[in-house]
């Protein structure tokens, strides 16, 4: 893959397993052109150090950009954020914003849903009477919403809900009522948010077959105009280029004939 480009990686400095420079180490090994950090952003909810805390922020872009600056001629590396809805973190100061739902709010109570099956299925059991479309319903609303929360370049993981759902069926995603809804999303954060991820994270670590969007979504992303980015959502340096030829395909087969990288100069189209 010419152009060949990661922009959702986790180091250290939040859930990831490797360091920043571990990672530039195994993405020159494994033919990368450029990388970019995007490390979670600080959730006032969450009791956990595997976050970026607001006072780490100036810290961490300064080590991606010495890191950049060490490693000019070999590699290009870029420093970004991915944002969830309920942060409430600047967004100032990174070369690109991915914004992100992983999260909803039960009056007040905000709670996670990207888990393990068997704590997804009690999460609809306790919040939702076992009703995945009801679920389905609030994550997409919810998500509707996201551009309120600032300026975003990529939309990541869209239907982060569907993670396990290969592994059990709880939610028909070919069901016409949920198809409207994925439908109605993107709708509604055209032109808000230029470019969406095809994240191939879930095949590595939830064993699907398939990366997230699923194709209805990715036809009608290309409908509706947006460009798109490929990203292995990276917590493990072993997964830099997970699945990266599935993505190029289900571009391909979505009728994508180019796709988006970010370089010096801001965002790039290139050739699938």
């Amino acid at each position: 893959m010419k152009n060949k480009q990661n922009l959702h990686i986790h180091s250290t400095w939040s859930d990831g397993k490797n360091t920043p420079r571990e990672l530039i180490e195994e993405a020159i090994a494994r033919g990368f052109d450029s990388i970019g950090f995007s490390e979670h952003s600080y959730m006032y909810f969450r009791n956990t150090s595997k976050q970026l805390y607001i006072s780490d922020m100036p810290r961490y872009r300064q080590e991606i950009r010495q890191l950049k600056a060490e490693y000019k001629g070999k590699i290009n590396v870029f420093c970004g954020l991915e944002f969830d809805y309920y942060s409430r973190v600047p967004l100032d100061g990174f070369d690109y914003r991915i914004g992100s739902l992983h999260y909803l709010d039960f009056d007040g109570e905000i709670l996670g849903f990207d888990r393990k099956l068997d704590e997804v299925q009690e999460y609809l059991r306790v919040h939702f009477g076992g009703d995945s479309m009801a679920f389905a319903k609030r994550y997409y609303e919810t998500l509707c919403h996201l551009p309120e929360k600032g300026k975003f370049d990529i939309l990541g993981h869209f239907d982060l809900l569907t993670k396990n759902n290969e592994q059990e069926c709880f939610l028909d995603t070919a069901d016409p009522r949920y198809i409207r809804m994925g439908m109605d999303a993107i709708h509604a954060l055209q032109g808000e948010i230029p470019l969406f991820e095809v994240n191939t994270g879930v095949m590595a670590r939830a064993g699907r077959s398939y990366p997230y969007p699923q194709m209805e979504f990715v036809r009608e992303f290309k409908n509706c105009g947006f460009g798109a980015v490929i990203s292995s959502d990276c917590h493990n340096k072993d997964y830099l280029d997970n699945n990266f030829e599935d993505a190029r395909l289900l571009l391909e087969t979505a009728g994508f004939t180019t796709r988006w990288i970010y370089t010096d100069e801001g965002f790039k189209e290139v050739p699938l």
